[in-house]
């Protein structure tokens, strides 16, 4: 399969400006040197705590933010300094799922005008009829009735209003879909509803996703590959057996030993994290994860490792794991 997209060295620091005159004083260094592509058809999950880069890199990717430096590669073109009218056309090939359905739903728009509104700027459809059709077409698609495109948002539940927005997104009929946290705000027993539809989504449409969360239960069961993220950078990518199979990463390890799992079968070893994630607007020197590691020593904290090559189809970046090799 070939790579939809692909991202080379992307990074993207926020300015922090202060005193009279505003000037420069530092930067958030939200996402730092990341790179990976996303083969078509696939879903890559990236997970990581709250703070460390993974909504700012889906923004970027879709260019709804403009990264600091590197390039980022569309069916293998390079979209990074699109503007106008041609960022427009790319648009309707790149879609968003924003984490809250509350606040990514205009209050003052029926359902039906929320959903044709992409299709209005995309000048998709001959009439008003064939938008409206498409509309409620869409609805069904999302397991909800036609008649919802009379209400307005504040009529629904939180999971409708997420497939509301799921529905928003399919309209303009895109390749690549960034679900930004789609389920996290949702009721636990939604949550398994809306997942199951993103991945029938998938299969009926050839849809390629990104999928962005904190619940690495969730990640594993959609996600063909799983990215994971510390501080900016990308520490840990694998397929998804692989990768929660055999960790390598200290701090994937302790992620995953902080999944639940029921008593029956013995207990699981916790692996217990000290101290708080840093700064990234002071990050400390050398490996970004060496304050907090429970393996690192004097080399980690001079030096910045790598992502290499550790497994078959797996990569860390970890001076200790690239050491036993």
């Amino acid at each position: 399969m070939s790579a939809l997209v692909e991202i080379k060295g992307l990074t993207k620091h926020f300015p922090i400006k202060g005193g009279l005159f505003q000037r420069q004083t530092g930067s958030v260094q939200a996402v730092t040197d990341v790179s990976f592509s996303i083969k078509k058809g696939e879903t890559l999950g990236l997970v990581g705590e709250s703070g460390c880069g993974k909504s700012t890199l889906g923004r970027c990717l879709i260019r709804l933010l403009e990264p600091t430096s590197g390039q980022i590669f569309f069916e293998g073109k390079d979209i990074t300094n699109l503007k106008g009218e041609a960022l427009r056309s790319l648009r309707r090939k790149m879609q968003i799922i924003f984490q809250d359905p509350y606040a990514s739903l205009n209050p003052r728009m029926t359902v039906g005008s929320i959903i044709s509104e992409p299709l209005e700027i995309h000048r998709i459809g001959e009439s008003k009829r064939d938008r409206i059709n498409r509309v409620q077409e869409l609805l069904e698609v999302v397991g909800l009735r036609k008649e919802a495109a009379f209400r307005y948002p504040h009529e629904f539940s939180g999971g409708q209003r997420q497939r509301i927005g799921i529905a928003r997104a399919l309209a303009v009929q895109p390749e690549l879909i960034v679900c930004d946290e789609p389920v996290s705000a949702l009721d636990v027993s939604i949550q398994a509803q809306v997942i199951n539809l993103l991945m029938d989504l998938q299969q009926k449409f050839g849809l390629t996703y990104l999928f962005i969360a904190h619940d690495l239960k969730v990640v594993e069961h959609i996600s063909t590959r799983v990215a994971v993220m510390y501080l900016g950078r990308i520490v840990e990518m694998a397929e998804s057996e692989e990768l929660y199979k055999h960790p390598q990463h200290p701090y994937t390890q302790a992620l995953l030993s902080a999944i639940p799992v029921p008593k029956v079968g013995g207990k699981k070893q916790r692996v217990i994290l000290t101290g708080d994630v840093p700064s990234p607007v002071n990050p400390p020197s050398g490996c970004y994860f060496n304050p907090r590691c429970p393996i690192a020593d004097g080399g980690c904290k001079v030096t910045q490792p790598e992502l290499l090559t550790t497994r078959p189809q797996h990569e860390t970046r970890c001076l200790k794991v690239s050491a036993q090799l």
